[in-house]
């Protein structure tokens, strides 16, 4: 039986990335008063993959590399793979497909400028691309990208794509096709539940984790694991926000570096490139 390669990814945000606050944090004319912490945790983040010979994809937010470019330098010298996270962190469905558009190509002319690298890919803020909003699969495919990690196939507090196709599949847009590499769920008593990054990394115990990814595994699928930086980073200031909010985005740091660790030991891991057949190549 052929053993099934997982997919390994890194958000590249910082601690303030937060989607969807009323603190103004999203706004970008902000981000400037807050002290950067996205070095040292993704630094951290890059000692483990190197002290266990893994490969990842890094989503990187294109005003990550404007304002620090040696750290897409870096990730690019220890080879990893580099695509986009869009400029801003905008939620898709609270943009038009003109802005959409214009921040996730502003986003990819930066990536590339910066690493003289070819940007493949697209995860979109939130996973914030939605029933209501298929135009952003148009735009992606417009921005000259060849694939999205960006549907969660069901319900969640911002985004969610209930009724997508939950394996890696196919979507015909009007400029060709795009290959979409969805968050994995699991079915656990009728509910579809996510479990393999950020919040659902951090809530659920590692036996419940390491069983899903192994019985979708036994499925032939393979499954996307996704952690930010910040998810490292115990000693993070916290946000004002709602009681709920601050569960889901504080819940357990601590217990996220062990748990990935695990994961690195117990499962085969590459970025999505070597997935689904793609070549990268510099500029």
């Amino acid at each position: 039986m052929t053993k099934v390669l997982n997919i390994l990814t890194i958000d590249v945000e910082d601690w303030f990335h937060i989607c969807a606050l009323d603190n103004g944090n999203d706004k970008i004319e902000n981000w400037h008063k807050y002290k950067t912490r996205v070095i040292d945790n993704t630094d951290k983040v890059l000692r483990i993959l190197k002290g266990n010979n893994t490969k990842a994809t890094f989503f990187f937010l294109g005003w990550i590399v404007e304002q620090y470019p040696q750290l897409v330098m870096r990730v690019k010298e220890e080879g990893h793979e580099i695509a986009t996270h869009g400029y801003a962190h905008k939620l898709v469905y609270k943009q038009t497909p003109a802005e959409f558009f214009e921040d996730l190509k502003k986003s990819i002319e930066i990536i590339e400028g910066i690493a003289k690298i070819k940007v493949l890919g697209n995860r979109s803020a939130g996973f914030s691309i939605t029933e209501k909003t298929p135009w952003a699969f148009d735009m992606i495919a417009k921005a000259g990208l060849q694939y999205d990690s960006t549907v969660f196939p069901a319900s969640r507090g911002h985004g969610g794509f209930v009724g997508a196709a939950k394996n890696i599949h196919i979507i015909k847009t009007k400029l060709g096709n795009l290959t979409e590499i969805p968050i994995p769920v699991i079915n656990v008593m009728g509910r579809e539940i996510a479990f393999s990054g950020g919040g659902y990394l951090r809530l659920f115990p590692y036996w419940f984790i390491k069983n899903s990814i192994a019985q979708l595994n036994k499925q032939g699928t393979p499954v996307v694991v996704y952690v930010h930086p910040r998810d490292f980073d115990l000693h993070q200031p916290r946000m004002k926000m709602p009681l709920g909010r601050r569960f889901k985005s504080y819940i357990n740091i601590s217990t996220t570096e062990n748990k990935f660790k695990a994961l690195l030991c117990d499962f085969d891991f590459v970025p999505i490139k070597e997935v689904i057949g793609i070549e990268g190549k510099n500029l």
